[in-house]
């Protein structure tokens, strides 16, 4: 797993490059402070080049003495030009060690004399561009390492690596070079040996150039490729705090909410068991604001309790649709409240008012990780009063704390255990603890918050809204129906122009052409729309984008690659299914044909799901756990798919009944739509075969169909989900 708490290693695997310019071997361990003396740099002097980007982490960086470029073809042809290696800093706003690295060296004037001296210096949100940081952080791998943020990377002029590691202190310490160290001896080794810096990082582009767009043998995606998955989730599942990570440190620990979807989906109740533990552990844990909602990026323990306190839109969207989707499989009201919560936060925390979603809220606040969200057992007493016991019991509060002297808020003794030591009725300590948490939210409100990354991402804000539909879906909030419109809308008219998406938008400017991971989830954002509201705009805008994805990021071998073919030329193109925290961008496409596909009646679009399951055929059998949501789409496609049309005017109960039997069954092996008089024109446009759905004799229906062939419509919610 990669995480942004860098780690360094000595030495170039592979056998491509010794690195001998820092003396003896460096151990590997995590950096040794946890604060820095502010986030952000006061303004000195004159602003850079990036003082006119629109990125809010490109900007934190303009009045730092670094001669920073963004990516770009000015800092290239320098590069070129002056046969100067490249410095490559890639970070993100809520990265807390890319603000430990960015005060301690890069506010540094005399280390960023020697940076501006020797190399020209780049800067990267790995958010606005995951096609560069993709490719890098694939060679810092290739050199034994770790990976994570921030990434940082010695190029030759033409933009091939030589050199990397992840975090750097600014002098030798704990084992570690220091990063004025490490830039003197680079510029030593590149005046003495460039010949064999760049043979060797020829080398390393070829090998990158392999295993980012590998040849996997091809072959038909069906059912038996399930078998492994359970195994493979169990062979990393932590049997006594859930969750998944390796053995037997089990830490660090990420939520995984596309295995977690995965194993929804398997038949039987094998795989429940560690789905519903790993469920509520995350949500009794530190991993989960438990006085607002949303949850923070990772945890740094086994038992979910001390976590990293970045809170990023992707994985909320994520958590969300996941905790919803179990409360359908189980029944579980809990977790439909914690996804209900979980929204609730992006609305009120995370929302632009023009309708997109912001990206990330950071780790720190005041210059210290985590200050915004722990607390101390005086500060309970003087918010709480009398309550403040009963409060302090429920979250684990101490005098001595449980992270470093404060404390992280988790659910150490729940309402029922409360209620059985006290004597009392289950209602009234739930309701009093309500009361106590209002008071501490009321309390947090008037500390200084965490520093927002206000930028939108399109791949991101595609989730969001996938999210937003689920809730509807699921809960019948009108809120979440109305949200999702208004986030589509912005997405479609600035996002989004002849099925092409940009990928990041700030300041009323849409910037960086989308990648396929834009391009599928915006696709799926907007099909999850389509399914509760059947606007035949969004069914129209996703078909677009899915031609689009089609023709300009297809691979010959029915895979897709990560960049269009008219995407500026980097040093390796990307054509890989592993998920990250996010689902692949080959996942999200498949998942957007495949149901497009089957409102559509389109069979080119279902054919490149198909093709695309094909090329990644081996992926199931070796790594099922590296690909759930690639499994998701497998599972999908395995399990004889069908359209659920519901034809009734809207308003009318019958017809929301049958639309609620739909959206409320699980798992979705299904698409729905509903036609009526408003939309049944509009529709047939689009897919002829919508034309002749009507009401039964006046009373509305539902017809269940597979590949344009429907059985005979039926008229209660109770004879469609027997359908189902």
């Amino acid at each position: 797993m990669r995480h942004d708490r860098g780690l360094w290693v000595g030495g170039w695997m592979l056998g491509l490059v010794t690195f001998a310019v820092v003396e003896g071997p460096i151990a590997a361990q995590d950096p040794p402070v946890h604060r820095t003396e502010g986030q952000h740099q006061e303004p000195q002097g004159k602003p850079n080049r990036l003082a006119k980007e629109a990125s809010p982490y490109l900007r934190q960086h303009q009045h730092n003495p670094v001669e920073w470029y963004p990516w770009g073809e000015e800092a290239l042809a320098r590069a070129k030009k002056e046969d100067k290696p490249i410095f490559l800093s890639i970070g993100y706003s809520a990265c807390h060690w890319c603000h430990v690295m960015a005060a301690e060296s890069f506010a540094d004037p005399d280390i960023a004399k020697l940076m501006n001296e020797h190399f020209v210096c780049i800067k990267v949100d790995r958010e606005e561009r995951p096609d560069i940081d993709e490719i890098y952080m694939a060679s810092l791998q290739a050199m034994g390492q770790q990976g994570g943020w921030p990434l940082s990377a010695w190029l030759c002029p033409d933009g091939t690596p030589f050199f990397g590691g992840t975090y750097f202190p600014p002098e030798d310490g704990n084992g570690r070079p220091g990063f004025r160290r490490v830039l003197q001896r680079l510029h030593g080794a590149w005046t003495e040996d460039k010949a064999a810096i760049v043979k060797n990082a020829a080398a390393m582009q070829q090998h990158l150039q392999r295993v980012l767009a590998p040849t996997m043998p091809p072959g038909e995606p069906v059912a038996e490729l399930l078998a492994p998955v359970l195994p493979a989730a169990r062979a990393s599942y932590d049997e006594v705090h859930a969750g998944f990570a390796p053995g037997p440190q089990f830490a660090p620990k990420f939520p995984s909410p596309m295995l977690l979807q995965a194993l929804l989906r398997l038949p039987g109740d094998e795989a429940m068991p560690m789905v519903q533990a790993t469920l509520r552990a995350m949500a009794n844990g530190g991993l989960h604001d438990q006085l607002a909602g949303g949850f923070h990026r990772y945890s740094t323990d086994r038992r979910w309790h001390v976590p990293h306190f970045e809170k990023m839109l992707c994985d909320n969207a994520l958590l969300a649709s996941c905790y919803l989707e179990a409360s359908l499989r189980t029944g579980d009201g809990d977790l439909a409240a914690i996804g209900k919560k979980t929204l609730d936060w992006m609305l009120r925390e995370m929302r632009d008012p023009l309708g997109g979603f912001w990206s990330s809220t950071d780790a720190q606040s005041e210059g210290v990780e985590g200050k915004f969200f722990v607390w101390q057992l005086a500060e309970f007493e003087a918010v709480l009063g009398t309550e403040a016991a009963l409060l302090a019991q429920h979250f684990g509060v101490t005098k001595d704390g449980n992270w470093e002297h404060t404390n992280v808020l988790a659910v150490a003794k729940d309402a029922t255990a409360l209620a059985k030591e006290l004597g009392l009725e289950v209602l009234a300590v739930q309701a009093r603890l309500q009361a106590g948490v209002d008071k501490l939210l009321a309390a947090r409100g008037k500390r200084v918050r965490p520093g927002t990354d206000d930028k939108v991402l399109t791949a991101w804000n595609g989730m969001a809204l996938e999210a937003l539909a689920t809730g509807y879906r699921v809960l019948g909030d009108e809120r979440y129906r109305a949200a999702a419109q208004q986030n589509a809308d912005f997405l479609v008219r600035m996002m989004a122009k002849d099925g092409r998406t940009q990928r990041a938008w700030h300041s009323g400017m849409a910037r960086h052409r989308g990648c396929l991971e834009d391009q599928g989830a915006l696709a799926q954002g907007l099909l999850a729309l389509f399914a509760i509201d059947s606007d035949p705009r969004w069914l129209a805008a996703a078909q677009a984008l899915l031609r689009a994805t089609v023709q300009h990021f297809g691979a010959e071998d029915g895979g897709f690659w990560f960049t269009a073919d008219d995407h500026e030329a980097l040093v390796a193109r990307t054509k890989i299914a592993y998920d990250g925290s996010t689902p692949s961008g080959t996942a999200l496409a498949v998942a957007a044909l495949q149901r497009a596909g089957l409102l559509l009646g389109d069979a080119k679009l279902q054919a490149a799901a198909v093709a695309a399951l094909r090329s990644n055929h081996a992926l199931f059998a070796q790594v099922p756990a590296a690909v759930p949501a690639l499994v998701r789409t497998l599972q999908f496609h395995t399990d004889t798919p069908r359209e659920v049309v519901v034809a009734g005017e809207p308003g009318d109960p019958r017809t929301q009944a049958l639309l609620e039997a739909a959206w409320r069954a699980f798992p979705d092996r299904f698409v729905v739509v509903h036609v009526h008089d408003g939309n049944r024109a509009a529709l047939t446009r689009l897919a002829p075969w919508f034309a002749d759905k009507k009401p039964l004799d006046g009373v509305p229906c539902a017809y269940v169909c597979r590949q344009g062939t429907c059985r005979a419509p039926v008229t209660t919610a109770d004879a469609l989900r027997s359908e189902l």
